[in-house]
C-alpha cells in the first residue's frame, strides 16, 4: 500500500507537565503536532504514558490503581482531539498510550492508538505488563500483535517493554513491516537502556527502521510519573546504506525536544535482499535449527 520512497518522521522526548484542564493538554499536544507538519513530516510518534500528565486533574491522593482507571475515562476525548489533529495536519500520528477499557470487558488495558490522515484509527495493546504495572497499576495484558498497512509502508508497535521480546519484531518484519514504533517511559537510565539496546538490536536483526519516542522531566507529586529518563531516537540497520552507528538522529538526553530524520524505505528493502547479511531472511534457517536442541553433558 507504500506510495513513498522517502518518508520524514517526527518523534517526541514529551515533557509531563502538570496540567489545569484538559484544554490545556490539547494545547500542549497540538503545537506539537504543527511543528511537524511545519517540518512537512509524514509521521509524528508519542511517548507511552504521556497521558499521566492528566493525573493531575484529578485527587492524586487516592490509590495509583484507582487514578489510572479514572485516566481511561478520557479516551474518547483523546480519541477525537487525536482524529482532528491528523486529519487536520495530513500526519500519521502514534498517539504514544493511553489506559484503555475494552467494550464488554472490566480490565485496564495500555493501548497505543495509530492515526490516519485519512481518517480512523488502530489500535496495539502492549502485551507484557512490567511489575508496577501489574502489580500496583493493575494493567492487564493484551493479547494481539498487528501490522498496520499504511500510505507509509506496513508498521508495527511494540509498546516500551514489549520491544525486549524480538519475537514481536520479527514476526511483524516478516510480514514485511519496515517500521517498528517503539512508545517509551522509563523511569531511570537502567529502564531506558534496556529500551534502547533492544530497539537498536531489533534494527539489526530484522533490517527495519525503529523509531523510539520517550517521556522526560517529572511530576514529583504524582507516583506515576514522578521521574522519567529517556531519549528519542531514529534507529537503522547496521550496514553501508545506512547511518553511521546505525543512528539516524537521537535528542539530547532529558530534555524536551522533537527529534526528526528521513527514512528512506526502498533502502529497507535493497537491505533485506543484498545487505553485507541477511539477518531476516536466514533468520527461517534459525528456527529450524533450535527445533533440535540437544543438552550436552561434559
Amino acid at each position: 500500500m507504500n506510495n513513498l520512497e522517502r518518508i520524514r518522521v517526527a518523534t517526541l522526548q514529551y515533557f509531563i507537565r502538570p496540567v489545569a484542564s484538559f484544554e490545556q493538554f490539547e494545547e500542549q499536544v497540538s503545537a506539537l503536532v504543527e511543528t511537524a507538519a511545519d517540518y512537512k513530516c509524514h509521521l509524528l510518534v508519542f511517548p507511552e504514558y504521556f497521558t499521566a500528565q492528566l493525573l493531575t486533574l484529578g485527587d492524586i491522593k487516592r490509590p495509583i490503581s484507582t487514578q489510572i482507571r479514572d485516566l481511561a475515562g478520557n479516551v474518547s476525548r483523546y480519541i477525537e482531539m487525536f482524529e482532528k489533529l491528523a486529519k487536520d495536519s495530513g500526519i500519521y500520528i502514534v498517539g504514544g498510550t493511553i489506559p484503555t477499557i475494552e467494550d464488554g470487558r472490566d480490565e485496564i488495558f495500555n493501548k497505543c492508538y495509530l492515526f490516519s490522515p485519512k481518517g480512523g484509527y488502530g489500535t496495539q495493546g502492549k502485551l507484557h505488563m512490567t511489575r508496577f504495572e501489574r502489580e500496583e497499576w493493575l494493567v492487564s495484558a493484551h493479547s494481539s500483535v498487528k501490522v498496520f498497512d499504511t500510505d507509509l509502508g506496513r508498521i508495527a508497535i511494540a509498546i516500551c517493554y514489549d520491544v525486549e521480546f524480538p519475537e514481536i519484531t520479527r514476526e511483524a518484519a516478516r510480514r514485511d513491516a519496515n517500521i517498528l514504533i517503539v512508545p517509551s517511559c522509563t523511569d531511570d537510565r537502567q529502564g531506558f537502556l534496556r529500551v534502547r539496546y533492544c530497539a537498536q538490536a531489533r534494527a539489526i536483526e530484522n533490517q527495519i527502521y525503529v523509531i523510539t519516542s520517550s517521556t522526560v522531566g517529572s511530576l514529583p507529586q504524582v507516583p506515576a510519573v514522578s521521574l522519567n529518563y529517556g531519549q528519542a531516537a531514529i534507529l537503522t540497520p547496521s550496514d553501508f546504506a545506512f547511518s553511521r552507528d546505525g543512528i539516524l538522529a537521537e535528542g539530547n538526553f532529558n530534555q524536551e525536544m522533537m527529534v526528526i530524520g528521513e527514512l528512506n524505505l526502498k533502502t529497507i528493502n535493497e537491505s533485506r535482499s543484498g545487505g553485507t547479511v541477511l539477518p531476516l531472511n536466514d533468520s527461517f534457517h534459525t528456527a529450524e535449527l533450535i527445533s533440535h536442541v540437544s543438552v550436552v553433558e561434559i
